[in-house]
């Protein structure tokens, strides 16, 4: 049954270190961890931290804004009991305020805090002994991500956690909010959340790692009840579209093979291995057509010296290669052409997704 709006009543039963929350978007996966922010500061004097991806998500009215909406439904007044009616907001932190006739009323300590990945070195010699929730919005992005950008989120929570594991007698809780617009993600396999691309809408994995104590929650969020009234501008036939108004992943429309290929066709073929999983790449040369076909292999990789393979990892093998866009030898250069050139096809438009995020790796430093 699909619900109104989400409720963290579920994934907080699950009672893990890091929940992680996604669907579609504007549905209320954030506006639940900001009000949960405010309740644990309200009535324990936890504090929260809001973790985003660039700075310039903490300037002027997008930072000030952060909890309006909490504002607009008076959710500040009722946890407070009047005391307080409004948010301030100055340089990344936010107070609980009130106004009376003309002047501000401003609660003594921020109840939050806000943290850029992008400035986290600024961050570091600061302490947040209160603060004991920890939100990272939007954490799912299609414009790519920081160069080793899961490494420096984990900087950012060392800064902010420390050695503390519980603030007030309460358990340290961090919560990761997305929408659904790119499952091929770093924090995925860097957290090691095998089974996020066959979740089922509305389930919840937890993830449990060897001996440590440290619990992950995974949450694939129901669609809202019957929609939201706003989904009618977004009824195009266009599949980027449904991650608005039903929470499945957004994935591209890619081109698929021009033509039917004979073994005979293809000339050369490399291979790709991204996120765990292989593309095989078949250059093909028919008629007057030229061009790569990219599809995956269904079948084990059987690694021979003379492949060419393309990956992520690093490996010593005179046959692997790490970035496509860094060609050395001229059939790496002849395969960089195709791509440069827009003469790659794809099966499907879930493997057109791989290579577009492999491509987008292929662009950061290192």
């Amino acid at each position: 049954m699909k619900t109104k709006y989400y409720d963290l009543t579920p994934i907080l039963k699950m009672d893990a270190d890091y929940n992680i929350i996604f669907g579609e978007r504007s549905n209320g996966k954030t506006y639940a961890v900001l009000k949960y922010i405010l309740e644990r500061y309200v009535n324990n004097n936890i504090q929260g931290a809001i973790i985003r991806r660039w700075r310039d998500d903490f300037i002027g009215k997008r930072g000030a804004s952060m909890f309006d909406a909490l504002v607009v439904n008076n959710e500040i007044s009722k946890l407070t009991k009047g005391e307080f009616t409004d948010v301030y907001y100055f340089s990344g932190r936010w107070y609980l305020c009130r106004y009376d006739d003309d002047t501000r009323v401003t609660d003594d300590k921020p109840f939050c805090y806000g943290f850029a990945l992008t400035s986290m070195e600024h961050d570091k010699s600061t302490s947040y002994p209160n603060v004991g929730t920890i939100l990272f919005d939007e954490f799912l992005t299609r414009s790519g991500f920081l160069p080793d950008e899961f490494v420096l989120y984990m900087n950012t929570l060392s800064t902010i956690i420390r050695q503390k594991i519980e603030v007030n007698g309460e358990k340290i809780k961090i919560f990761m909010c997305g929408n659904t617009v790119n499952m091929y993600c770093p924090y995925f396999s860097e957290m090691g959340l095998k089974h996020i691309k066959d979740m089922e809408i509305g389930k919840i994995d937890v993830y449990n790692y060897g001996d440590s104590q440290l619990k992950v929650a995974v949450e694939y969020v129901k669609p809202t009840k019957n929609g939201k009234p706003s989904d009618k501008f977004f009824a195009f036939n266009n599949p980027k579209l449904k991650m608005i108004s039903s929470g499945t992943w957004e994935i591209g429309l890619y081109p698929h093979c021009p033509t039917k290929i004979k073994p005979k066709e293809i000339i050369f073929t490399y291979y790709i291995v991204f996120d765990n999983d292989v593309l095989e790449c078949n250059v093909v040369r028919t008629n007057d057509m030229y061009f790569t076909f990219v599809h995956k292999k269904t079948s084990e990789l059987e690694e021979r010296p003379n492949d060419l393979i393309y990956s992520t990892q690093y490996d010593a093998r005179p046959n692997f290669r790490r970035k496509i866009t860094r060609p050395r030898s001229d059939i790496e250069k002849r395969i960089a052409e195709f791509y440069i050139n827009d003469k790659i096809f794809y099966d499907s438009n879930e493997t057109g997704e791989i290579i577009r995020n492999y491509l987008i790796w292929c662009g950061k430093e290192g």
